[in-house]
């Protein structure tokens, strides 16, 4: 299996399975001297971690990282970062319930494409490496890079913005800020966040499962991020968000609505603020410009598919029989992803906005020309 690492000179490797024994992830270009602890990571991941609330799966995960390599003293070392997190809730039941549908395609999910690419081999049990579990460590290490990006003056925010046709009202990076996780929806409105509990509630009566979108927006972000061509910091942004199982859209700025927009509508017009620096008197480019960052906020929003394993049975095919048949889906799952996704889509933006910026400085370093501001 190829594509397990993510980033150029800030490289996240992972591995491990849903029901593996654990997940691991090793960074590569973690610089000495970040003083940081098993505790700080867990705040993130205590954000995505299931069981702790009616809007997730029951799974009795833990989540308990630990920091086993590339620390002395509480500092790290300037080593490859080591960190591990033990899957304790994978009891024989069910190991059973899957291992009993393990030859039927279960709509949404992986089975099929897996069966094509890796054959009997392919890992059966709670989807393997397909699992929603495994970004648990990327989470991990977006936690790593947020502690980086803090010191640089960047912060990364995320939210639930919409779920089942249930939208937040406009909200600033500062409204955002001060309602942050404050329920178990994940989205500072209060008051939308109450209509979009109610409405996932009563689909969770139905056995059913529902989708939504997750905006994430980053502030402090200098200007000169991203490369022009292949390597755009909105091209890698979009790979690792895309990356993550859940996702079947992103979005920057305006996204698709600039498709509605004339060129005078669509534009950012420019001014010298009272700092002397360039700015921007709307953000619909979503804070990047020919691939570029321009210093404003980034804003990107993903497209959050309902969980595919639902409660209501469904026509699918038995793989090893190759006969049409009946799935009556009784595993674990959550009622929506999207809140507890919020964790990880913020944890790619933090990794890819922390590669981009060591490639600028050291690129920049180098550079002969001064700049005329």
């Amino acid at each position: 299996m190829l594509g397990n690492t993510f980033g150029r000179m800030f490289r996240v490797s992972a591995c491990g399975e849903s029901y593996g024994d654990a997940l691991v992830a090793i960074i590569d270009g973690c610089p000495a001297g970040l003083e940081i602890s098993d505790e700080y990571v867990q705040k993130e991941l205590d954000a995505r971690r299931p069981g702790t609330s009616p809007l997730d799966s029951p799974r009795k995960e833990t989540d308990q990282v630990h920091i086993f390599a590339g620390m002395r003293d509480g500092f790290t070392t300037g080593a490859p970062l080591g960190l591990i997190i033990y899957n304790v809730d994978r009891h024989d039941i069910h190991v059973k319930q899957y291992f009993d549908v393990k030859d039927m395609v279960r709509p949404g999910h992986a089975e099929y494409t897996y069966m094509i690419k890796y054959g009997k081999y392919a890992d059966w049990c709670g989807a393997g490496r397909a699992s929603g579990r495994e970004t648990c460590m990327r989470v991990a290490a977006g936690a790593v890079a947020k502690k980086i990006l803090e010191q640089q003056g960047i912060k990364v925010l995320g939210y639930v913005k919409e779920c089942m046709g249930i939208s937040a009202r406009k909200l600033t990076f500062e409204d955002i800020e001060k309602n942050y996780r404050a329920n178990m929806i994940n989205c500072p409105d209060d008051e939308a966040a109450k209509k979009m509990i109610d409405r996932v509630l009563e689909i969770k009566d139905e056995g059913d499962t529902a989708g939504g979108i997750v905006e994430v927006i980053a502030r402090g972000v200098p200007a000169g991020l991203g490369e022009p061509v292949f390597d755009k910091l909105n091209a890698t942004i979009a790979h690792g968000l895309m990356s993550i199982g859940a996702v079947k859209g992103v979005e920057f700025g305006a996204g698709f609505a600039v498709g509605s927009m004339k060129g005078s509508e669509c534009n950012d017009i420019p001014y010298v603020g009272d700092d002397g620096k360039v700015h921007f008197r709307t953000n619909r480019a979503g804070g990047i410009e020919g691939g570029i960052s321009n210093g404003e906020e980034i804003v990107v929003r993903v497209a959050v598919k309902p969980t595919a394993t639902i409660s209501i049975d469904q026509d699918t095919v038995n793989m090893a029989k190759m006969e049409n048949t009946k799935l009556e889906a009784i595993t674990r799952r959550d009622p929506t992803i999207t809140a507890r996704l919020v964790a990880v889509a913020e944890s790619m933006v933090r990794i890819t906005l922390l590669d981009h910026l060591m490639m600028w400085r050291g690129y920049d370093s180098v550079q002969t020309f001064e700049h005329p501001w």
